[in-house]
């Protein structure tokens, strides 16, 4: 029903910057929260930041706030993730991860519904 797609993943330097973008194709699923997740080798899947299709809810994790931006485009039902003085322990696969709903349980990975493959984002010197 849907389908998401990540793109601009690739290596980087501490302190450099990057954008994610997630693309998602739907016939009639509505697309409401939006989400970005990572997951390090060896770690669990965690949440990074969301946005609510009014864009008017727009959380982040503690580990990104002040340095990443979420931001969406209904019309083209994408997402993106502006990650700037990235830092080697936000080296991880993001996911994309997308639910109808708009409110409640935004940062549980149970409660999306489709995810996207992922994209490795690796930040080394």
């Amino acid at each position: 029903q849907v389908k998401l797609v990540e793109s601009g993943g690739g290596l980087v330097q501490p302190g450099y910057s990057l954008s994610l973008s997630c693309a998602a194709s739907t016939d009639s699923f509505r697309v409401g929260m939006m989400a970005w997740f990572r997951q390090a080798p060896g770690k669990e899947r965690e949440f990074v930041a969301c946005i609510s299709r009014s864009t008017v809810v727009i959380e982040y994790a503690d580990s990104v706030k002040g340095r990443f931006i979420i931001s969406r485009d209904n019309a083209k039902n994408s997402m993106y993730l502006h990650m700037n003085n990235l830092k080697p322990e936000d080296t991880a696969v993001y996911y994309c991860a997308v639910r109808s709903a708009d409110n409640s349980n935004v940062r549980l990975r149970d409660d999306y519904a489709y995810w996207g493959q992922g994209t490795q984002v690796t930040v080394s010197s």
